[in-house]
């Protein structure tokens, strides 16, 4: 299953769904076979109070990169 999160800078809130996701489905969902990913429209950099904030929660998304998913209609 695939599973992205989408938003315009893909440098805080869709960087930490990202984590969110992974840590939920390494935990929970270990036996299906999980892509999570994160991306937008440009990209900002990771912010590093999303970085600071997810560690609060042992969450680990600093090795995370801002990636770029062109969308078509």
């Amino acid at each position: 299953m695939n599973l992205l999160f989408l938003c315009t800078g893909n440098s805080c809130c869709s960087q930490m769904a990202e984590g969110w996701a992974k840590n939920f489905t390494s935990d929970f969902y270990s036996h299906l076979n999980f892509t999570v990913q994160s991306a937008g429209l440009e990209t900002h950099g990771l912010d590093l109070r999303a970085v600071r904030a997810m560690q609060t929660h042992d969450i680990d998304i600093s090795h995370q990169t801002s990636n770029v998913r062109l969308l078509s209609c």
